[in-house]
């Protein structure tokens, strides 16, 4: 088959019959140009998804009216952005750019409440706001609203949706791009596609997997891994009121979505497209390696899985090209870097800079982390990573075992070291932290706490240890220094620009104590925040040292669009880099992991050439360089080599 013949006959024939009498004459020609330029991409991912389906041209016939819809529901104002974006397709790549991830209610009630601290916001120096799920979602234990039971509907305990659509235009004019959750491999069994489902229409029921005995589901589940093996094992459940084994990969009431059927792939869409006309200008793509399934295969990453994610963001270069995708894949490093590109997913969280970065802390060893990210970190310069210290989720150690072992380090026992290093059962560890998934037939398990108190805080605190307690906050701002600083979004997730510790009132709640993520969702009050003005308070070095930090950042181009060189120091407790900017500004950034005093050779790191550079957070002149540059314990520089047109 010609592929783009049959695409262009294809779409004159979908043209032909589509409705287009809603759209303005002179919108109905924009329109119809996108189509022209996304559909043969469209059209070949599709036929490679659904072509051997007999009504393929009845969905492709759907789908182009649900994009038509989408397009014309659109405001003006978010048309306005399309074509600004599309005007400025890297705008996620600047120097300005600063994340913020958070829970709506743990972060200010509810969506009147947030909307009152915007200001806090934009004084933070916040451009991107992620709000974690919002949707409704059952009662009680909803995994922290990764259930959807209705993606056209807030939460009632948040807000209604015109309280959102407010929270959206008032960010929109403080200069904060809204980030929403795109939680497309499941939904939550009270979603109305469930509820049918389970009333026994078999419509909806294709919607999902399901299967009246378990024979099926036993050959899937030989080559599947247990993703919540403490709350039940396996990857299928039980459904009374079906009669059915249904696939839940994560929790019983989150029911996995059948993408085999292109109707799903179209119900979809049309709900993406919604989410999009909010006014979001980003979308986390939740659990995107599981969206395709595959017999004999684990069922993750596959081929498919991002052929679809293709396709929708094709979708989204017809009706809203304004808004881009964050893959959010915590799978083998080699397996994240597949789903980065412009024509998938233009942004990505960076899971293995955050491992890592903990690692690090951990071993006071650099080299796994330098060897990690020479190989992995470069993407395409059309993308951004998303770095990230800390998240409302779990850590998992995904570093590279084959690299590890390059280092001599045999991957499966150093995972066992970080646990128990993490959550305190090692002796001399800084953190408290919380084991979390902990599997009960190989002791394995994740890790979970706050930033500040993984960092040593909780501990330096208790002990009321000046020294301690120094180092955890010099350690809080060394790993934040690093996501400001090393390329791409840095995200801050609610409460450790404040240096909150772990919150332990999950434990008496009953439907988050069996989930130890909730030590880690911890509610920002204003007393926390005026905590954080008093003087000399941990808390305080913490805010006012981030806000140095942000502030530094937004101020040089070279933290923007700039390339980054990873540094082989040969000194085990010291991680360089060094960021290229096109106007040839350079910064050399150098992080000492260790608490005690560490030195370097200036040409080891590239100063000995004579230019002139200073640090930017000492604002010390270093030029001459000298022969060696000592950096005190947990201490970051920030050379920069300014030239003339900086």
């Amino acid at each position: 088959m010609n592929i783009k013949l049959e695409s262009k006959r294809t779409l004159s024939r979908i043209l032909d019959g589509l409705d287009l009498s809603a759209v303005p004459k002179r919108e109905q020609t924009i329109f119809i140009n996108r189509m022209n330029e996304q559909f043969p991409r469209l059209f070949s991912l599709l036929i490679d998804i659904y072509g051997n389906k007999y009504d393929f041209f009845y969905y492709l016939q759907e789908l182009t009216q649900t994009l038509v819809n989408g397009f014309n529901q659109r405001s003006k104002a978010l048309k306005k952005k399309d074509k600004m974006r599309l005007a400025n397709p890297h705008w996620y790549q600047g120097e300005n750019m600063l994340g913020m991830a958070c829970y709506v209610d743990l972060f200010a009630g509810d969506l009147k409440g947030l909307q009152q601290r915007i200001p806090y916001l934009v004084e933070t120096g916040v451009t991107y706001l992620h709000l974690m799920p919002l949707y409704d979602s059952p009662k009680g234990d909803s995994d922290g609203g990764y259930a959807v039971s209705d993606y056209r509907k807030v939460n009632d305990t948040l807000g209604t949706n015109k309280d959102l659509e407010a929270l959206s235009k008032a960010l929109g004019e403080a200069g904060i791009s809204l980030v929403l959750d795109f939680v497309f491999n499941h939904t939550s069994d009270e979603h109305p596609w469930a509820l049918a489902a389970k009333a026994g229409d078999q419509k909806y029921q294709e919607f999902y997997y399901m299967f009246d005995d378990k024979r099926v589901p036993d050959e899937y589940e030989k080559h599947l891994r247990e993703i919540f093996p403490q709350v039940r094992r396996g990857n299928f459940s039980w459904n009374n009121d079906s009669n059915k084994w249904v696939w839940t990969t994560f929790n019983n009431f989150q029911w996995d979505l059948n993408y085999t059927n292109p109707a799903v792939f179209n119900a979809i869409t049309d709900e993406m497209l919604y989410l999009a006309n909010l006014g979001c200008e980003a979308l986390r793509l939740d659990a995107l390696a599981f969206i395709w399934k595959e017999m004999g295969t684990n069922c993750e990453n596959q081929d498919k899985a991002h052929k679809l994610i293709q396709a929708f963001n094709s979708c989204l270069q017809i009706a809203a090209p304004a808004v881009v995708f964050k893959s959010e894949a915590i799978v083998h490093p080699d397996e994240v870097l597949k789903y980065i590109d412009k024509q998938e997913c233009q942004l990505s969280y960076n899971p293995l800079l955050m491992a890592l970065i903990w690692n690090t802390l951990a071993t006071r060893d650099t080299q796994l982390l330098t060897e990690s990210m020479q190989k992995s970190f470069e993407i395409s310069p059309d993308c951004a990573w998303v770095n990230y210290v800390r998240c409302h989720d779990d850590i998992g150690w995904t570093f590279d075992d084959a690299v590890a072992q390059q280092q001599g380090v045999n991957g499966y026992d150093h995972r066992r070291f970080l646990n128990q290093f993490y959550t305190g059962r090692f002796e001399g560890s800084f953190a408290t932290g919380v084991a979390f998934g902990e599997n009960p037939s190989n002791g394995d398990c994740r890790v979970c706490g706050s930033l500040a108190s993984l960092a040593g805080l909780e501990q330096g605190i208790q002990q009321n240890n000046e020294t301690l307690i120094k180092h955890a906050v010099a350690r809080i701002l060394m790993v934040h220094s690093i996501i400001l600083s090393i390329g791409g979004i840095p995200l801050i997730y609610s409460g450790d620009e404040l240096a909150l510790l772990n919150d332990y009132s999950y434990e008496q709640d009953v439907s988050k104590k069996h989930d130890e993520r909730w030590v880690q969702r911890i509610a920002v009050t204003d007393t926390d925040i005026q905590a954080s003005q008093k003087k000399d308070t941990p808390q305080n070095r913490v805010t006012n040292g981030l806000q140095n930090l942000i502030a530094l950042r937004k101020r040089h181009n070279v933290f923007g669009q700039a390339a980054t060189h990873i540094i082989n120091t040969h000194q085990s407790a010291l991680f360089a880099y060094q960021r290229m900017a096109n106007n040839g500004t350079a910064l050399l950034a150098i992080c000492n992991f260790s608490e005690h005093k560490q030195q370097i050779s200036s040409s080891t790191i590239g100063l000995g050439n004579g230019d002139v550079w200073h640090d930017l957070l000492s604002e010390v002149r270093v030029s001459p360089a000298p022969q060696t540059l000592e950096l005190a314990p947990y201490q970051v520089m920030w050379l920069l080599n300014a030239q003339p047109t900086e």
